[in-house]
């Protein structure tokens, strides 16, 4: 089931659901996308048609953030609960690591997603990291080459809205061996330890978002989007 937020058209699932549906990708014949719109992305979609089709597009929407969910509950079409893009993908590696799964590291800056894939090998072991690259890339062209040639399965893209949604639609059809991509902004940050997230209860009270605004300051002018998105939700009609 589907929950339409400002035409963003999020799956209504909870995390095991949507690791049910992550496992199930592994074993379908193409790259399936999955994408984590938060409320920043979502007030961005919705001042833009093109990125709203294509964040539609995806295989799986998940509702990554508090804002996200509040706008639903407040338009009175709740979703089951916030799916956090990071926690998606640190379930999966359990996944991975029990299929053989290959994954490529994509993104952040460079030295970032060896970190990452350290970590990632001690929370899952037995995991295949077959490969990473940083995002700071020119062409695109060696990047999907390189992920070839690792006949990489799964890859985690992390290089930012949307930049990693267009990489993912523009080159899908160019993996022949992937049959998961997911779109993760600086979850590589969080995993190599250098970027740390909000307490645990701070994050059952929605809160995560005023930690970060906390620890770093200058992302206020982003998050002034929220409120915004909050208000375009519940001041528009369904």
């Amino acid at each position: 089931m589907k929950i339409d937020v400002l035409g963003l058209q999020f799956d209504n699932v909870t995390m095991d659901e949507a690791l049910q549906r992550g496992e199930a990708f592994l074993d379908g014949d193409r790259a399936a996308i999955v994408v984590t719109p938060n409320a920043e992305i979502g007030y961005d979609a919705a001042q833009d048609e093109a990125l709203c089709a294509m964040l539609n597009r995806a295989d799986l929407v998940l509702p990554d953030g508090a804002g996200v969910v509040l706008a639903a509950k407040l338009r009175k079409t709740p979703l089951k609960s916030k799916v956090a893009g990071i926690d998606f993908a640190r379930n999966m590696l359990s996944v991975f690591a029990r299929r053989g799964t290959r994954l490529y590291l994509l993104g952040s800056k460079p030295g970032v997603a060896e970190q990452a894939a350290e970590k990632m090998k001690e929370m899952a072991p037995g995991l295949v990291i077959c490969g990473t690259a940083d995002g700071y890339f020119k062409e695109e062209a060696p990047v999907v080459a390189a992920i070839n040639e690792a006949k990489a399965e799964a890859v985690f893209v992390c290089l930012g809205a949307p930049k990693q949604e267009r990489f993912m639609f523009d080159h899908r059809d160019e993996l022949p061996t992937v049959r998961l991509m997911a779109g993760l902004g600086g979850s590589l940050d969080g995993f190599a330890g250098n970027v740390k997230r909000a307490p645990d209860w701070m994050i059952k009270c929605q809160l995560e978002w005023f930690y970060r605004l906390c620890k770093e300051p200058k992302r206020i002018g982003r998050m002034m989007r929220l409120p915004k998105y909050v208000a375009k939700a519940v001041g528009t009609k369904k």
